[in-house]
């Protein structure tokens, strides 16, 4: 079996970052903070909560930092000496409440001493940043814009407060307890993956929450399917915003990603991190890697226990290949799956403002390919009828041929067409114009991205109004 080519330049699984998110162990470890006001305050209050000893020192301290003292005996002190190179080398970690002389002196002592230092609104003197946090201990989600916007970083944590439910707290700490539990239980790796999975997903499970620690028993105690499955993922047209949820789920769920080249790097991004990526990209009449491979790869994961995602540009459902992938699965016995996508004349009419349908115009919807096994238009077409709308994939190259069968049927040679590249994508192109200029229009278009043609009533600018005049004949 000749194995599916390796991508020329491998994706990267990350865009470059700022800063490196960590989560650092400061439970009984010993904290520095200086300056007394009410920075300083929140700063010590976020470093108990994370279990740290935290020394204060300060001469001045604020009212706040008082009563967090007072709350947290023996964990918050306060000293009103100043703090010396001895206190700073004990300490597992600085933070200068305020800046200015003082703040400088402390951060140049702490590299020196090799001790993580922040400084409050002071960035050239950070050795990291806190960011904005979203608290459901265990689990916690730390956001941050390095310091470009922290109101934007703020908006964006109201969000994800909005949507977490408050119980996932619970339900970590259950899985945290229930880890060892699970291991006993679930020798098998991929049986553990499959669990956790079934376990995320009761997590965000609408409607009142059980008792976590029953639920993962039973969860446990269940048949899991511990062979690979394929899952044949609609990507969209590819805008990620455009991703369905349950995309997204199976993305994050994969062992192995095998997509198109419709599919770009943002689509990706959203996909588990660990999952392997391996495009297996096709240009029609161009390099392509064989369908029969892509198939054969497929299947060869899925027996071997992965869980294969199969990455398509658009809907799975049209005109792309699926049925012989569906039919090679269910042939080797290997569970398949189909996740629909945003179908691209969807996403199309949608960039336009337009419908594809016209109550008065426009009440037929056909989806056809440009082209046949051979590269030339498909014979017996339908093209005739201007109150059908037409999406005609893959269809630059005989644009030509198209246009010439239609008239050739009948279909005036004013009937609206939007020729259409790369949707969705950063270099989007759309041309109005008619069914008459069709073939001239359609040479402007990049045979890098990928097109689709629109035609039909419903498409007139003033399709909303009235039926276009030329066709009301």
């Amino acid at each position: 079996m000749t194995p599916v080519p390796a991508t020329p330049t491998r994706p990267a699984r990350l865009a470059p970052i700022p800063k490196l998110p960590i989560f650092l162990d400061l439970m009984g470890k010993p904290a520095l903070v200086t300056g007394g006001g009410p920075g300083s305050a929140w700063k010590a209050e976020l470093l108990a909560a994370a279990g740290a000893r935290v020394v204060v020192y300060t001469a001045d301290p604020c009212p706040e930092l008082t009563e967090l003292a007072v709350a947290h005996p023996g964990q918050i002190v306060i000293v009103s000496r100043p703090w010396t190179d001895a206190d700073l080398a004990a300490a597992a970690i600085a933070i200068g409440g305020e800046p200015g002389e003082e703040a400088a002196r402390l951060a140049t002592a702490a590299r020196r001493l090799r001790v993580p230092v922040n400084v409050i609104d002071t960035g050239a003197l950070c050795d990291f940043q806190f960011g904005s946090i979203v608290n459901r201990a265990p689990l916690l989600i730390a956001i941050s814009s390095d310091g470009a916007s922290p109101v934007l970083a703020q908006a964006v944590r109201r969000r994800i407060e909005a949507i977490l439910p408050q119980g996932l707290a619970r339900w970590a700490a259950a899985a945290r307890g229930f880890r060892r539990n699970a291991a006993r239980a679930l020798p098998d790796r991929a049986q553990r993956r499959r669990f956790w999975d079934k376990v995320a997903a009761a997590a965000f499970a609408p409607g009142p929450s059980n008792d976590p620690a029953l639920a993962l028993a039973r969860l446990a105690a269940e048949p899991t399917h511990t062979g690979g499955e394929i899952v044949i993922v609609g990507a969209g047209p590819g805008d990620p915003d455009l991703l369905t949820l349950a995309a997204v789920r199976e993305l994050q769920a994969a062992d192995v990603i095998l997509y198109d080249r419709l599919v770009g790097q943002a689509v990706l991004d959203l996909a588990r991190r660990e999952a392997r990526r391996i495009q297996v990209g096709k240009r029609g009449h161009g390099p392509s890697v064989p369908q029969s491979e892509i198939t054969a790869e497929l299947v060869r994961l899925a027996q071997a226990g992965e869980r294969v995602v199969r990455l398509k540009g658009g809907d799975p459902a049209y005109f792309a290949r699926t049925g012989e992938e569906v039919a090679a699965a269910r042939a080797a016995n290997v569970p398949v799956r189909i996740v629909p996508g945003v179908t691209a004349p969807s996403a199309a009419a949608a960039a336009l403002g337009l419908s594809l349908t016209h109550r008065a115009h426009g009440r037929r919807v056909q989806f056809v390919s440009g082209h046949d096994l051979t590269g030339a238009l498909p014979l017996g077409l339908a093209l005739s009828d201007p109150e059908t709308t037409t999406a005609v994939y893959m269809g630059r190259d005989t644009a030509s041929e198209l246009a010439a069968n239609a008239l050739a049927q009948g279909l005036p040679g004013t009937t609206p067409a939007i020729l259409l590249s790369d949707i969705g994508g950063a270099h989007e192109t759309h041309i109005r114009t008619h069914l008459a200029n069709l073939a001239r229009d359609a040479a402007r278009l990049d045979p890098a991205y990928p097109a689709l043609i629109l035609l039909g009533a419903a498409l007139a600018e003033d399709a909303t109004i009235a039926r276009p005049a030329a066709l009301a004949a």
